[in-house]
């Protein structure tokens, strides 16, 4: 009997104690912008899903991917059941397993996110270098380098063609550096066909061309070269085209509202509201399991006693 009230004053200690996990992770990178050229600027504009797009700095000055961008920004993010982080399915859970997704044809589809999102349905994955426009990443999130002191994007796209996809609302441009020239970042296009083929280390960017830099360390993300039939590989890219043709967005602050994400709403909340679940379910649970316990050691104290007599 005490083994059993200690299992349940644990349920009841990991229902009080359980921590939270909110839509940004303000410990990690800031709100805003980066301030200088070292770091990374992520923007995740929610499109048609709703709501503000948010813009948060990874300060980090050591090469990374385009995975650690969007994680080391602060952003939560799930991938697919099938590939894991390799294709993110959502951001800031949107969108989230609750909600109709009007797409084409499928007015009430829902992302589970168990395997490759359609194409009418799917987070676009865009970068810039600063000052210039966007372009629609020909690498997977886990396989190419974010440009230090550029920008990393992420524009929900719904019933888009590969003319209109839709870039970043929000102009790859930093405070303060508004007016110089563009130079772009040249990012050759994967040529193996090698799912885990990682971009190798831009000339002067200071980092060695190491030959073990281009083994991948998983396969690419939503948008990847294909590789042989029995390779088990991830599906081939999405086509799109760059938008380096395409004219700038306009200034920030006149044609979309953008935050850092410090007011984002609880995750848990989110899904609680969606699921009908409650803070309460818990101890509801651990309250059930005290009473059957407490049942249990009457029940077994009255046939103690019948046996007795």
């Amino acid at each position: 009997m005490r083994r059993i009230l200690g299992v349940v004053a644990a349920v009841f200690l990991i229902a009080a104690t359980a921590p939270s996990a909110h839509a940004v992770d303000q410990g990690k990178g800031y709100p805003g912008f980066c301030k200088d050229g070292t770091g990374v600027t992520v923007v995740v504009d929610f499109q048609q899903l709703g709501g503000t797009t948010i813009v948060r700095c990874n300060p980090q000055t050591t090469r990374g991917t385009g995975l650690d961008a969007l994680k080391g920004a602060g952003f939560q993010i799930a991938g697919v059941q099938r590939w894991g982080e390799s294709f993110v399915c959502r951001v800031e859970n949107r969108p989230s397993a609750a909600e109709n997704i009007p797409v084409s044809g499928r007015e009430t589809y829902r992302e589970l996110c168990v395997d490759t999102p359609p194409a009418q349905a799917y987070w676009s994955y865009w970068n810039a270098s600063n000052n210039c426009a966007w372009d629609y990443s020909q690498w997977g999130v886990k396989n190419r380098d974010f440009i230090p002191g550029g920008f990393e994007g992420w524009s929900f796209s719904l019933n888009a063609t590969t003319d209109d996809n839709p870039v970043p609302r929000i102009s790859a441009v930093r405070p303060g550096t508004e007016g110089r020239p563009c130079v772009p970042r040249e990012e050759a296009k994967p040529v193996t066909g090698d799912p885990g083929e990682r971009q190798r280390p831009q000339p002067g960017s200071g980092q060695a061309d190491d030959p073990q830099a281009t083994a991948g360390t998983g396969s690419g993300a939503g948008e990847v070269p294909t590789a042989g039939p029995s390779s088990g590989a991830l599906p081939p890219p999405k086509p799109r085209p760059s938008a380096s043709a395409r004219p700038k967005a306009k200034d920030p602050s006149s044609n979309v509202a953008f935050t850092g994400g410090e007011n984002a709403e609880d995750v848990n909340a989110v899904i609680e509201r969606e699921s009908g679940a409650s803070d309460w379910a818990p101890w509801a649970a651990g309250g059930a399991v005290l009473a059957l316990c407490v049942a249990g050691f009457l029940v077994a104290r009255r046939r103690k006693r019948a046996q007795g007599v």
